[in-house]
């Protein structure tokens, strides 16, 4: 490990920028349906497809997406106009990450809900308190 480079989570670390973007979930969502299809989409398909998602949410995510290099945008010269999002390379190598974080999700999804209810079952615990681990 370089010990000059700073670590993810540290304030100054520039991959924090680009967790913070692969942290959201709506990202998280798009990079899968663009991964799942392997086509290009029109926004109204990804919106479909991402279910919950406001336009503006959309909007957002495809947008930092494109600025990080992980979607292209292409726009088709047609009235009304065309617009379309594709994965890139690099889109490509994430979504397989997301892709990970998305079966690991599915295989333990009972276990973590399992998890939920017993916490919630709990009687609560003094906020001054420390709290066990």
């Amino acid at each position: 490990m370089d010990t000059d480079s700073p670590i993810a989570y540290a304030k100054d670390c520039p991959s924090r920028t680009v967790l913070s973007v692969l942290a959201n979930k709506w990202t998280l969502y798009v990079l899968a349906v663009l991964r799942r299809y392997e086509r290009p989409l029109r926004f109204t398909e990804l919106r479909r497809h991402v279910e919950g998602v406001t336009q503006k949410s959309l909007t957002q995510a495809l947008r930092n997406l494109e600025r990080d290099g992980l979607v292209g945008r292409t726009v088709h010269p047609t009235i009304p106009p065309r617009v379309e999002y594709r994965l890139t390379a690099l889109g490509r190598e994430a979504g397989a990450l997301t892709t990970a974080i998305a079966d690991w999700s599915k295989v333990n999804a009972s276990r973590v809900h399992a998890s939920r209810a017993a916490y919630d079952a709990r009687p609560p615990y003094d906020a001054g308190a420390p709290h066990d681990v």
